[in-house]
């Protein structure tokens, strides 16, 4: 079965690239998102499996977003990981706040980290 992943960031060249990357390492990208009301009206229509969140979505909170998506019981079942440029390091006390099921720097994004952060979460 097709893993399904939606990105959100506002980068629109990011976008493209992971997009890129992820299909050809064997995600199905479901659909990317560059602001808030778009990664929500998304997952509603789209129902990922995966959203992958931008911490920093130029002018509003990728951390608000991924709050609103994990406490919404409507998006149940959609693994949350939140994505940055920022080390996890200089964001760490961002991250605890947010029960999201992990964090990727932007350059170690891949396939293989994204499903390794799914199946530490099903522990």
């Amino acid at each position: 079965m097709a893993v399904r992943v939606l990105i959100v960031d506002d980068n629109l060249q990011f976008l493209d690239a992971a997009r890129v990357l992820l299909e050809r390492e064997g995600l199905t990208v479901a659909g990317v998102a560059s602001t808030r009301a778009e990664a929500l009206q998304q997952v509603e229509d789209l129902r990922p499996d995966i959203v992958l969140v931008d911490v920093f979505l130029g002018d509003e909170s990728g951390l608000e977003l991924a709050q609103r998506l994990i406490e919404d019981g409507r998006h149940e079942g959609a693994t949350v990981i939140l994505i940055s440029t920022h080390a996890e390091d200089d964001l760490a006390d961002l991250i605890a706040a947010r029960r999201a099921a992990g964090f990727l720097q932007k350059a170690e994004l891949s396939a293989r980290a994204v499903r390794r952060i799914v199946a530490e979460q099903a522990r």
